[in-house]
């Protein structure tokens, strides 16, 4: 058996150990030892510089992982700047009932209604909230989101 194979196979049978302790299975999440992920930055030659605040790739070992759904602001008419911060706030408070931390992200999938204007902003805010390896992250352009004046909306995935 190749090394990819082993791989996979230690992947899934670690992915079904973990649902098996997981509140999922009828446990407490009291019962379980959170253990935080190893996560490996990839930056392969060629790939996009990584300092701009996201890495080309995350490696991650991990025995939990946490997805939160699309977050946006609080005050929809805060200048831009105030929307990401508080974007990032409700992902973190999220994070935390989940027992992560805003270091534990490994992917961010950001939504903009005007990504011109918006990006450099946010790619100077996610900075302040983000760490080394940074996760890795998409940005796309949309024409709407799902409420009236959401002008920004971001999920994540951290790893424990």
């Amino acid at each position: 058996m190749n090394s990819k194979s082993n791989n996979r196979r230690a992947f899934l049978t670690g992915t079904l150990i973990g649902l098996a302790g997981s509140p999922l299975a009828g446990l407490p999440a009291s019962a379980e030892t959170p253990r935080k992920a190893n996560l490996t930055g990839l930056s392969p030659s060629g790939a996009p510089a990584a300092d701009n605040g996201y890495t080309p790739g995350i490696a991650v070992e991990a025995r939990k992982l946490l997805f939160v759904s699309g977050q946006g602001p609080r005050d929809r008419k805060a200048d831009m700047e105030s929307q990401m911060r508080q974007t990032l706030e409700a992902i973190a408070k999220v994070l935390e009932a989940g027992g992560a931390s805003m270091k534990d992200i490994v992917s961010l999938r950001c939504y903009f209604v005007n990504i011109a204007r918006d990006l450099p902003v946010f790619r100077k805010v996610r900075k302040e909230y983000l760490s080394k390896p940074y996760p890795a992250a998409t940005a796309v352009g949309v024409t709407a989101l799902s409420m009236p004046d959401l002008q920004i909306e971001i999920e994540a995935v951290a790893a424990l």
